[in-house]
């Protein structure tokens, strides 16, 4: 049997065993290239610098070191992760991290139920190298220190000050996403030997206490689809370099972004350009897209992502030709949009308004890789 053949028959039977909650419509095979559901993206490029499908459109929110639109507050440096919060107004939030050390941070910008900008502030300062994190349930925002004393800060958009919750670990941190069925929260290391971590608070959905594991998998012959059991880890170093722990936990290259929806849990490993799906009901994990299978394939440099409301899986580029490339649920990987003159930069922070008609991300480091953030909002008839 050809190994291609081998890798999609694996992955077939993981996805069998995940059950019907596994992707309305599984083809259990990873994803293959394919025409995306909205059509190709257009040949040149809009006033801004974005190849888009047909009957979307794009704004600038916020460049680094100017204004953000509408209001006076100075965007950061180095915009990354991000989420959208509704507002009880109809209006929403959406927040920005800052990934530079020393200075990192987390901003918001706020828009009315007309989706004007209304209003942006600081919600957290005086932190280092702040990449991605993760909204939860309850309307805050997690936000994620990437470096080997990195802890997660929940913040709140309602000015109260920001809190550290040292439980959810001191490591390398890149993404976190709330599983609220199963009352856990689940964490990716940035580190080519990182880990991926569960979180279970001890008097959800508190954060200030609870219980650290790193999970271990039983991987079938590919490599790319096992069962996962759970290790408990201390919280003041990374499983990785604790002796007493690196040895019973799985490695994997490079955590992403990370996301949960409809009872997966989603993340990516940019070290081999992998998209995975775990299933805590089953303890299933799944790897549903690599960039092996198929060199025609547009995504590389996977990273940050997003599910929208059609289960569309919206993964970001760090580099390659700075693409947001979709995932289909029926397992077709296109691209969605590309950002023109951007080399050297990469695209962060995917995030969909409440309403889901409206999609926020960043290119961190500007035109050229020069250093200049710019925060963009794209508005169309996304599916449903």
């Amino acid at each position: 049997m050809k190994r291609r053949d081998l890798l999609r028959t694996s992955a077939a039977t993981a996805a069998f065993a995940l059950g019907s909650g596994f992707w309305r419509h599984a083809f259990a095979a990873p994803a293959h290239p394919g025409t995306s559901p909205y059509g190709p993206i257009a040949s040149t490029p809009d006033d801004n610098g974005l190849r888009l499908p047909a009957g979307f459109t794009s704004r600038i929110l916020a460049m680094t070191g100017l204004p953000v639109v509408g209001t006076s507050h100075t965007w950061h440096v180095a915009p990354d992760g991000g989420a959208c919060f509704p507002l009880d107004d109809g209006g929403w939030v959406y927040t920005s991290n800052s990934e530079v050390p020393l200075i990192g941070g987390a901003a918001m910008v706020r828009f009315d139920a007309a989706g004007r900008v209304t209003g942006a502030k600081t919600i957290l300062s005086g932190t280092t190298s702040n990449c991605a994190g993760g909204p939860t349930p309850w309307g805050t925002w997690l936000s994620c220190e990437e470096w080997d004393g990195g802890n997660v800060f929940e913040c709140y958009l309602d000015g109260r000050p920001a809190q550290r919750r040292y439980d959810l670990g001191t490591f390398a941190h890149e993404a976190v996403a709330v599983d609220p069925s199963g009352r856990r929260l689940y964490l990716t290391e940035d580190r080519s030997n990182g880990r991926l971590y569960r979180f279970t608070p001890d008097a959800y959905p508190s954060l200030s206490s609870g219980r650290l594991e790193a999970a271990r998998v039983q991987w079938s012959t590919d490599g790319l689809s096992g069962t996962v059991s759970w290790v408990r880890v201390e919280k003041w170093i990374s499983a990785a370099l604790n002796p007493l722990t690196s040895g019973r936990t799985t490695a994997f290259n490079g955590g992403e972004g990370c996301w949960y929806d409809d009872g997966i849990v989603y993340f990516t490993t940019k070290g081999d350009n992998r998209v995975w799906a775990y299933s805590p009901a089953s303890a299933s994990l799944e790897c549903i897209y690599t960039a092996e299978l198929y060199p025609e394939s547009p995504l590389r440099g996977v990273d940050n992502l997003v599910v929208s409301r059609s289960g569309d899986i919206f993964v970001a580029e760090d580099g390659d030709n700075m693409q947001l490339c979709l995932i289909t649920p029926d397992r077709v990987v296109a691209p969605f949009l590309q950002i023109e003159g951007h080399a050297g930069s990469e695209i962060t922070g995917p995030a969909f308004s409440p309403a889901g008609d409206r999609l926020y991300f960043s290119s961190q480091r500007g035109l050229g890789g020069a250093g200049l953030g710019i925060t963009f909002e794209v508005r169309g008839p996304f599916r449903g």
